[in-house]
């Protein structure tokens, strides 16, 4: 979600899409073979477990009558809604259809950078005025100044606590699932780095875009980068690059289940996932797949939106996949720690929540060459710090899953800002001595 200024406010928001297909998740079984999918009509299944190393290719997912997501436990059809009952009649007695939704489509907007300029602006104004005003008479402490980019290092990764941190994310591998990376940018050179498109007609993750390889950089970007201060919090981590989201920023269920699964499947402690679509109730598949996720050792950490527009009353809301419960979601600060005007709030209903906060306004990282590095802002740039922090972590103390979400909220700082934006608060670095006690 880097969405700071077009699409803030309630009436900009945009509608709702889907693509026709049908989002099947089925009940918690080994049993996937009794599904009787001749019963709906559908004689052209794909199953994830027949592709090379868990990669059902972009091509495969679109000519397919079905296609299973065996680690997830979820089918993309394309059926008509009789097909659909059809298929629920079948599989009461065999595997369990636990819902069908229809399929979403995902966005990264806007395309124009230009309005990063305006938002960071409008930012450092606001805060200058709160700073001003709250130090002013009384008698009290002054506040601390703003975290600010130095030659060495991103205010971001000074206030996560990443510069004095002994650990890298050696070992750990972290999926990026974005609108890929951009794959020959020398910031990369030498690093472990696999990738794979799941974007119909696309055969490579080269990054057109460009938020996917900001993402990148912010997670796993290098200790020592060639040029400019440190941005990356994660140096050594293995990165996977998932490009589930096309070049002009938009992509479906389908395609980013079918990353989801991949990166499940080649065991990746770390799901970052700068994405999603405006819709206040929870996405059944994301919810399952989270959940199935975090039960093989996968974290996943979603942006919570920037569908807020608080300097007009509005705080927004946190918009699918972030707000299934077992998904972890981030919402942004600007520099004085404070939650960013765009930034969505929690709903008071089950899988709302913001779970976590991290820097992501005017964040400094990784951009398609001949770029190099752009600024931008979103909570799309939080999610990242938090991946890579999580990466951290599981190399510091070993820990995977439900265990290491445990121990990011635990390790988090708080804040003066409500839990309702900023969830349990800033998620810090471990330090020396940090280990699996």
């Amino acid at each position: 979600m880097i969405d700071p200024r077009a699409g803030a406010g309630r009436s900009r928001r945009p509608a709702v899409q889907t693509t026709g297909r049908q989002v099947v998740v089925f009940a918690d079984t080994a049993d996937d073979a009794a599904v009787d999918w001749s019963a709906a009509g559908i004689s052209d299944v794909a199953d994830s477990r027949d592709f090379t190393s868990g990669q059902v290719s972009a091509q495969a997912l679109h000519d397919a009558g079905a296609t299973v997501f065996a680690r997830l436990g979820i089918a993309v059809v394309s059926a008509a809604p009789d097909q659909v009952t059809a298929l629920r009649s079948a599989t009461a007695d065999r595997r369990p259809v636990l819902s069908v939704s229809p399929e979403l489509v995902h966005h990264v907007l806007p395309e124009d950078v230009s309005s990063y300029v305006e938002g960071y602006r409008d930012g450092v104004a606001d805060l200058a005025g709160r700073l001003v005003g709250s130090g002013g008479g009384g008698g009290g402490a002054a506040p601390p100044p703003p975290f600010a980019d130095t030659p060495a290092a991103t205010w971001g990764l000074q206030a996560v606590q990443a510069t004095t941190s002994p650990f890298t994310g050696r070992g750990i591998r972290v999926a990026v699932l974005d609108t890929g990376l951009d794959l020959e940018h020398p910031d990369f050179a030498g690093r472990s780095v696999t990738s794979e498109s799941f974007v119909p007609g696309v055969t490579s993750a080269q990054d057109g875009h460009g938020h996917g390889t900001h993402c990148t950089g912010t997670a796993c970007g290098p200790r020592l980068p060639p040029a400019g201060p440190r941005y990356g919090v994660a140096s050594e981590a293995e990165v996977f690059i998932g490009k589930v989201l096309s070049d002009e920023g938009s992509g479906d269920d389908g395609g980013i289940l079918a990353g989801m699964d991949w990166a499940v499947s080649n065991g990746c402690a770390v799901l970052s996932m700068s994405l999603g679509a405006d819709v206040a109730e929870a996405h059944p598949p994301y919810s399952a797949a989270g959940r199935r996720a975090l039960q093989q050792g996968s974290l996943v950490i979603a942006a919570a939106g920037n569908n807020a527009d608080r300097e007009n009353g509005d705080p927004g809301f946190v918009g699918a996949p972030a707000n299934s419960v077992e998904i972890v979601a981030v919402g942004a600060l600007d520099p004085g720690l404070a939650v960013t005007w765009f930034s969505a709030r929690s709903l008071a209903t089950p899988g709302g929540e913001v779970d976590v906060a991290a820097p992501g306004l005017d964040v400094l990282s990784t951009w398609p060459m001949p770029t190099r590095y752009n600024t931008i802002s979103g909570t799309s740039m939080a999610t990242p710090h938090v991946a890579g922090l999580a990466a951290l972590w599981a190399e510091a103390t070993g820990r995977r899953g439900y265990e290491l979400w445990a121990t990011l909220t635990q390790a988090s700082r708080r804040l003066l800002e409500p839990s309702v934006d900023v969830g349990s608060g800033l998620v810090l670095a471990p330090q020396e001595g940090a280990g699996a006690a």
